[in-house]
């Protein structure tokens, strides 16, 4: 029987920043929403379980109602979850899970791919790009609607442009599909623009835009990168965009200059089938992961029960 891993629960200020980030870097599974400078942008004060060596990690991003502390998955992160430098099977992974402290009387958090449970009861649906392939092979494996659309993008005289001033790009969204995303408020694009921001300090985010032939921006996107991974992080269009396949053509030229590379692109997405069916588009795989949701009542009034929901 293999021995159970001896895990520490880390307040914010115990953790150790630079064996934290080194971890993540060497994890088979390590994701940039995982590092500390991120994690610190999108929920201040987290806090930890990790192992002695720093070569599992949990991040426990913490909220509090009512002075309750409690974990919930933060704004622009899809996957958090245990890390490890190691062997992961489910029994460490329900290790790190039963090591959360009590105190936290609500939790609903996204693992990632690699935190495989032995009876998941629902999981959620991300898509994947490798890019290693040059940028013909991987332009082959486009579907038909994908290149009748960058042909259109084409024919309607549209180009793409780096280094796209993040405002702009958050200015698209909130015209169009932002109307319709009434949770957010000033305090949520103020964190997108700081993390943003931050992102291009480090260089770490790629903004990539595309001007119609009035030399006016119709669509932009944001990719956070790291040394393994792209993530296609945040993203504006506009309904000429939209008419004229502007995404798909600023998506096609990322691929373009990142092909044949060892690196993946994550679309971040979906549940929604129809994006789904767009992501598919470019030949990415679907893959999966689980979302852990588990409630804490007072006293004897429920015993913890852990479960794997849908997002």
């Amino acid at each position: 029987m293999k021995a159970k891993p001896q895990l520490h629960f880390l307040s914010h200020d115990q953790i150790h920043k630079e064996k934290w980030d080194a971890c993540i870097l060497a994890s088979f599974n390590g994701l940039p929403y995982a590092e500390s400078w991120y994690l610190d942008l999108v929920s201040p004060g987290w806090c930890a379980i990790t192992d002695a060596e720093y070569q599992r990690i949990m991040p426990l991003p913490v909220k509090k109602k009512l002075g309750i502390p409690y974990l919930i998955q933060p704004l622009f992160v899809q996957q958090l979850g245990i890390f490890s430098t190691k062997q992961l099977d489910a029994a460490v992974i329900q290790a790190f899970l039963a090591a959360i402290p009590g105190r936290y009387f609500y939790i609903h958090l996204h693992l990632n791919t690699q935190n495989h449970l032995l009876h998941p009861a629902a999981i959620n649906r991300n898509h994947e790009l490798d890019l290693i392939d040059p940028y013909a092979i991987l332009r082959a494996k486009y579907k038909e609607n994908t290149l009748r659309n960058l042909k259109k993008a084409k024919k309607n005289g549209l180009s793409v442009v780096k280094h796209v001033r993040p405002e702009s790009i958050v200015q698209l969204f909130r015209n169009d599909r932002g109307l319709q995303v009434t949770q957010w408020g000033e305090s949520q694009y103020t964190l997108l623009l700081n993390l943003l921001y931050t992102g291009i300090h480090k260089n770490r985010m790629d903004t990539y835009g595309v001007m119609d032939n009035k030399n006016t921006l119709v669509a932009g996107a944001v990719f956070l990168k790291s040394p393994k991974r792209i993530i296609f992080l945040f993203s504006g269009n506009s309904t000429e965009g939209k008419k004229s396949g502007a995404m798909p053509l600023l998506i096609d030229r990322y691929i373009e200059d990142h092909a044949d590379m060892h690196l993946t692109l994550d679309f971040e997405g979906s549940n929604d089938e129809n994006l789904a069916r767009f992501y598919r588009s470019f030949g990415s795989t679907a893959i999966h992961y689980p979302t852990v949701r588990k409630i804490r009542l007072p006293g004897c009034l429920q015993k913890p029960v852990l479960r794997i929901l849908p997002r």
